[in-house]
């Protein structure tokens, strides 16, 4: 996967706090497939695209006003 931007690249934890949920939740969002994850290629750790996460909240935000 190409990035635009590294800058906008997150760890777990900070990925974590920026959207306000727990590195537990992020972990189990991305087994189900909620919301997925970029492995880190050199040590397979989760990592987080500020753009995307943006997205998830938005859609999170629009789900909660339609019910």
């Amino acid at each position: 996967m190409f990035m635009k931007n590294l800058q906008n690249l997150m760890t777990i934890a900070q990925a974590a706090e920026y959207i306000g949920v727990t590195p537990l939740t992020l972990r189990n969002w991305d087994k189900t497939g909620k919301l997925q994850a970029i492995r880190n290629p050199l040590n397979g750790y989760r990592i987080y695209d500020r753009e995307e996460l943006d997205k998830f909240l938005a859609q999170l935000q629009k789900e909660r006003q339609n019910g």
